[in-house]
Parts: structure tokens; sequence; C-alpha cells
């Protein structure tokens, strides 16, 4: 039954993605050429089959506002969700100051990375800082966004080399996020929490879905271009670009 339960999710979000248009970001809009020591690397990952060029997509429009603003010298890009391992590859290249393929000890220890995604992009965050977590590069924040896993992953256990993890969710529908996550060191990890958006209650409009998510998974696609859950991960997000000394980042 479980197995068929995620065959019916796979194909379901498979459908609503290919129903979705895409629309394709102005040339440097999003990942632009990255300085040669960035301050701050940010990655942000999408759910399902989605374009990371495609602008009705929260992921992709908080990047752009970020890259637009405080972000001048940092590096910040968005991944489609499969491509997690190019994201992995990208940060190592980064961090690797004297390019010598080898990462030291000072060179993972300057890193200052963020990471943050929706619905299957959210599952590929906790799993890239667990790959982080493997090489001994440390990670300032995870941030997931109605966080579903597919099959064969596991994101709700946070590893211990991230300073801070946050996760908001939905809990209605056939497509709804992980409600709770957990730090695998709580010494190591502040969860800043686990927030519930009820779109029943609270429904947000969102521009440019498709009728399929409109009709099959209403509060799935609402956590995705609800602006009061992306301007509090932004929030979070901005506190750790420009961080006060001494000073404790909590949600606003």
């Amino acid at each position: 039954m479980l197995r068929l339960a995620a065959s019916r999710i796979l194909v379901l979000a498979l459908v609503v993605s290919a129903a979705t248009p895409f629309v394709v970001a102005a040339e440097g809009a999003i990942g632009a050429r990255p300085p040669s020591t960035p301050s701050c690397i940010v990655v942000g990952f999408v759910g399902g089959f989605v374009r990371h060029t495609n602008l009705h997509h929260g992921p992709v429009q908080l990047a752009q506002r970020i890259q637009r603003t405080d972000a001048k010298d940092a590096y910040v890009q968005v991944f489609e969700n499969r491509h997690r391992k190019t994201a992995y590859k990208t940060i190592v290249n980064l961090l690797d100051l004297n390019h010598d393929g080898v990462l030291s000890d000072e060179e993972k220890t300057r890193a200052r990375i963020i990471l943050f995604g929706h619905s299957w992009g959210a599952s590929a965050v906790v799993l890239l800082a667990r790959e982080l977590d493997r090489a001994g590069i440390p990670v300032l924040l995870t941030a997931q966004v109605d966080s579903v896993a597919k099959p064969w992953q596991k994101d709700g256990i946070i590893p211990e080399n991230v300073e801070s993890a946050v996760n908001f969710y939905q809990p209605h529908g056939l497509i709804h996020g992980r409600a709770q996550i957990t730090a695998a060191e709580p010494s190591k990890t502040q969860v800043l929490g686990n927030f519930k958006f009820d779109y029943r209650k609270e429904p947000v409009k969102c521009v440019g879905t498709s009728w399929l998510e409109r009709v099959l998974t209403p509060s799935h696609m609402q956590s995705e271009c609800d602006t009061h859950l992306w301007t509090e991960v932004e929030s979070l997000v901005r506190q750790r670009l420009q961080p006060e000394p001494g000073a404790v980042a909590v949600l606003p």
C-alpha cells in the first residue's frame, strides 16, 4: 500500500508539474556569475518537476529577491531537486579557494551555507545537508517548506553540521508536508520550529497555477505561493547573510 501511495504521488507530481507554465528568467536574474570569494552560498531547490527558472514558484522568487538586494557578494542559485549532486559539486568548487581539488579544514570552516526548498526540494535540502556533513562542511540554516520525501528519502532528521533548521508545513490533501523535523544532535542544531499553515481556514491566492494543482493539490500549491510564509523564510535567510555579532536569529 505504501509503495502504491508513493507511486500515485510521483505520478500526480509529474502531471501537475507538466501542466504548470514554464517561464524563463531574465539573463543574470538567478545564478549569476559568483564572486571569486562569496561571502555566503545560498542554494534553493524547487519541488516536483518544476524548472529552476520558473518564476511562479516560491524558491525562485525568493532567490531573485535576495540576489537583487542584500547578496551582491554572495552566490545565489536555485536547482531542480533532482540536481542535488550538481548543487553539492557547485558548493565544493566555491569553497575550494586555491583550486587544488581538496578542501582544507580552513576552507571548510569559512563556509557559510544556507539551504531552502519546497516539496521534493525541501527533502533535497536535508539530503544535501547530510552530504555536506559527511564532508565536514557546516551549514548555517536549512529551511523546509511543505517537505515531501521521495520513497527512498528521509527528510525528518537534521544532521549535526546544521546550525539552525526550520520547517513550515500544511497538513491537508494528497500531497502535504512533513509535520515535524528533529535534530540528530540537539546540542549542535537549533530547530527553530515546526510551523503549520492551514489554507482551508486561511486560503491564499496563487497566480500562474494549473487547474490540476487547484483541483488536486490546492493546499500544497498555496504553500508555494504564500507570500507571508516565504517572507518568514526570507527573513531568516537575510539574518544570516548579514549577521550581527552575538545575535540570535528568531522568526519575525
